[in-house]
């Protein structure tokens, strides 16, 4: 069926055809072919060919040479675009070149240089799982084995890791081993760093935000120690399409933008695509606040670096929202939450009178987007299209996958073995099988979450839904471009939650489908990630003056720092890390807090899965509700310092929601601008956060059964805020009284962290929040927007920049917002644990419209 036909299925012969706010046609692309260069490896010309690629497409082919050139490359065209073709020619070609010299005259001496070598660089495992089976596949058709390819990372065992080490040509890794393994060990490592020839980064659209900034910095010290080997590898990125790859790349591995060639003109083919924006339908009757309708997208299931909220108010233990709300009775920012899970919670304001309902009768709200997916999903698994369906967390892509198959268990008892979820935290192996599963057509459809965004090789998709706006631009095309690969239709639906943005793209597709895809913001410099990086480079290698400039105009300042503390030592010939512990220990690239905490069957002892560190707390704590594969578990231990959770499997008829407390303190006010009376503000706050406790709550209704405590560790996140002051006379000015405030500031708050992601490369669940009527450190009332990573990922900053542009988007999609007294697709959150109370849209309103009136046009002019 093509795209057409599976829109019709969807819109139910009309009964659903409201619910498609734009459907839009994306016209077939023809490809461009081109020949193979001359200097390519026949062997492996006739496997690409036996694999069915007759001729490479052009835009294949001048990345290659441009690789083959020596230059640094980045390919940034669209998903299945055949990218890996570009990298592995030349790097393969190179390696085949080395080993035929060796064995021509092994007797001559310019024969005793070793081979080269290629590192292969992935954000997951499951990636570089894949390239290891694609490599393989190619290796077979050619009819070589004179090319030793192997996978290593943190699950090699250490006599496959020493073969590796002694014999590889090509070693497929992440990150995280080059961090905490193969650069520390760079000694036992040093045959594969002296005939380093090429690094490839695949997915380097990927390594944004904080993440972004440590990959960055490995890669420098990566050069760096292939630099004392005698070494000058030519590195090659695979992205997504993003705005200016080139400038991106370079400031990854840390050249010049000069210095890389950018591919971007893609020649691959593309099937016609149908792209379809959808809104769930009201739901019937909802005559009371809806909080309880609205934790479907499981936001506490995105992990961050600490549940990062600031909201007051205490009492509040009967909250059913999903995320931590605020908890304060008087002036101080100190907030009580409950959620389910780890993400950055957006903060509430103070207590207010409870008079300011959210809702009236007319105001319904909306059948959630999970729930609206596992529907549309079912129709699509009986139709006998093959799906994949996008969520946004962990837990909603077991929603997802186990409400479809109730729903397809009603049509035909065969039909729900065909339908799964797939989601990080899965054991390699069951990841491996369900990605065989979806590919070989055992299964049909797969209720994921972004882990299947990247390259992971799944072809021949005939629909892609997405439940919810996945953050950025980047994301949605790539998602997208899994319906319809390799050339064939496909059908695309993005399915709306309720919130701010997501209503705002909905009914206007310009914003979604026409705007330029973002670009890749990430920033090395940050002094919380650059220092334990130039702690680590120390350790490797004692760190000279000549070397800094690869680290950034920051090292300097900061190696005297880290000097003066006392944690490096200066000598003349450079700085030397002189602990007995490992200095890569000193950070977490993907700032999880830890090691993973591992879940364990208890009566078995088998692995079940994992759990980042940073979100064990609220979710494996002893008496948590654990979802595997469609299973339930309930946590008998909680061993933080072991790492362990130990879970017995129960069925059971509720869910677990943590509950913990929040406070926010201002550390140092980096920026400052007058707008009038208020002042917008920009610096470092400590969010500190610890979980108290969790609530039963039976499902499908979530009333609450029980109410526990917990005894666990607080956890201090220090990172990067944006924050206005609403002094008394702008609030007068407004006509807010102190009744009314909490709501206006509490609906400000919402609104504008729903919106800040159409100004920064980010969502919502990267972003927490506060906003209370007088804070502690800034004496007045005060609306606090922060981002959810150590130090800061930009998001904040980039707030602050464009803060009348910022606040104006957001009182224009609150005033447009048909509904009366607010709603989640203006001012509620589907990450506010207390109930989204207290609430107050017209306020908030006027409020914004005095802010902005003292606003610049149209941004501020931060002074420093």
């Amino acid at each position: 069926m093509g795209p057409g036909e599976l829109l019709d299925v969807l819109l139910a012969a009309g009964r659903r055809a409201d619910r498609a706010t734009h459907v839009r046609d994306l016209p077939p692309r023809e490809g461009r072919r081109a020949d193979w260069p001359d200097w390519a490896d026949r062997d492996l010309v006739r496997g690409y060919r036996v694999l069915g690629v007759d001729r490479p497409w052009e835009h294949q082919v001048e990345a290659a040479e441009a690789v083959r050139g020596g230059h640094h490359t980045v390919l940034a065209t669209s998903t299945g675009s055949g990218k890996s073709l570009a990298f592995w020619l030349p790097a393969l070609t190179a390696v085949r070149a080395g080993a035929a010299d060796a064995v021509l005259d092994p007797g001559r001496i310019e024969s005793a240089r070793r081979r080269p070598t290629v590192l292969y660089l992935s954000p997951t495992k499951a990636l570089a799982a894949d390239q290891l089976a694609g490599l393989v596949r190619l290796l077979d058709a050619a009819g070589t084995r004179d090319v030793r390819v192997a996978t290593c990372d943190g699950d090699t065992g250490r006599d496959e890791r020493r073969w590796v080490r002694e014999h590889a040509d090509v070693v497929l890794t992440n990150p995280d081993f080059l961090h905490f393994a193969l650069l520390p060990q760079h000694r036992t490592w040093s045959r594969v760093l002296s005939s380093l020839a090429y690094v490839v980064v695949d997915e380097c659209h990927a390594f944004r935000g904080v993440f972004g900034a440590h990959v960055g910095l490995v890669l420098r010290r990566l050069r760096r120690l292939a630099a004392a080997y005698g070494a000058s590898p030519v590195v090659v990125l695979a992205s997504a399409t993003t705005a200016d790859p080139a400038a991106s790349a370079a400031r990854l591995i840390g050249v010049d933008p000069a210095d890389v060639h950018a591919v971007t003109a893609d020649a691959s083919p593309a099937g016609r695509k149908t792209v379809v924006l959808w809104q769930p339908p009201e739901l019937p009757g909802g005559d009371g606040p809806w909080a309880a309708l609205l934790p479907e997208d499981d936001p506490w299931a995105t992990v961050l670096t600490v549940p990062a909220t600031d909201v007051p108010r205490e009492e509040d233990a009967d909250g059913d929202g999903d995320d931590p709300l605020p908890a304060t009775d008087g002036p101080g920012s100190v907030a009580v939450a409950s959620s389910a899970g780890a993400s950055a919670p957006e903060g509430r304001g103070p207590l207010g009178t409870g008079e300011q309902l959210v809702a009236v009768p007319q105001d319904r709200p909306r059948r959630t987007a999970t729930a609206e997916v596992a529907e549309l999903l079912a129709d699509l698994v009986t139709a006998g299209a093959r799906t994949l369906a996008f969520t946004r967390s962990r837990r909603g892509a077991e929603s997802v996958a186990t409400t479809t198959r109730a729903h397809l268990a009603e049509v035909d008892p065969t039909l729900p073995s065909l339908v799964s979820s797939y989601r990080g935290g899965y054991l390699p192996e069951e990841r491996r099988a369900l990605e065989q599963a979806i590919r070989s057509g055992h299964l049909r459809a797969l209720a994921t979450t972004n882990a299947l965004e990247l390259g992971v090789d799944i072809s021949g998709l005939d629909a892609v839904l997405i439940a919810g706006w996945p953050g950025t631009r980047v994301s949605l095309w790539q998602q997208a471009g899994r319906a319809g690969r390799a050339g064939a239709e496909g059908l695309v639906v993005l399915v709306a939650r309720e919130d701010p943005l997501d209503t705002y793209l909905v009914h206007h597709p310009e914003a979604a489908l026409d705007a330029p895809v973002e670009a890749t913001v990430f920033d090395p410099q940050n002094p919380y990630v650059l220092a334990p990086h130039l702690c680590a480079a120390a350790a490797e290698q004692p760190l000279r003056a000549d070397e800094l400039d690869l680290f950034g105009p920051r090292a300097g300042d900061l190696l005297t720092e880290l000097t003066e503390r006392g944690i490096l030592r200066r000598r003349p010939s450079g700085w030397y890390w002189t602990h007995a512990e490992p200095a890569s220990r000193m950070t977490d690239l993907r700032g999880a807090g830890g090691q993973p905490v591992r879940v364990v069957e208890l009566d078995t002892g088998r692995l079940l899965g994992t759990v980042d560190a940073a979100s064990a707390d609220a979710t494996v704590h002893p008496g948590a509700v654990y979802v595997h594969l469609g299973a339930t578990y309930v946590v008998d231990e909680l061993h933080l310092e072991d790492g362990v959770a130990l879970a017995t499997r129960r069925d059971v008829d509720h869910g677990t929601w943590a509950r913990w407390v929040t406070s926010t303190e201002i550390v140092e006010v980096e920026r400052e601008v007058a707008w009038g009376p208020l002042t917008w503000s920009l610096g470092q706050v400590d969010v500190t956060t610890q979980v108290l406790g969790y609530q039963r709550k039976r499902l499908p209704d979530l009333q609450v059964l029980s109410t526990h405590e917990l005894d666990l560790p607080p956890r201090t996140l220090r990172t990067a805020a944006v924050w206005w002051t609403a002094p008394p006379e702008v609030l007068a000015r407004a006509g807010v009284t102190l009744e009314t405030a909490p709501g206006a500031l509490h609906a400000a708050e919402h609104a504008s962290i729903g919106l800040l992601p159409l100004l920064a490369t980010c969502d919502r669940w990267d972003l927490g929040g506060l906003s209370t009527v007088v804070h502690a450190d800034t004496g007045t009332a005060t609306v606090f927007v922060h981002d959810g990573h150590p130090g800061g990922a930009g998001f904040a900053e980039r707030g602050f920049e464009l803060g009348a542009t910022w606040l104006r988007a957001t009182r224009d999609t609150i005033a447009s917002c048909p509904c009366g007294t607010g709603c989640p697709a203006c001012v509620q959150s589907p990450k506010c644990g207390n109930g989204n109370e207290p609430l107050d849209k017209a306020a908030a309103l006027r409020l914004l419209d005095a802010v902005l009136s003292h606003a610049p046009h149209p941004t501020p002019s931060p002074t420093r």
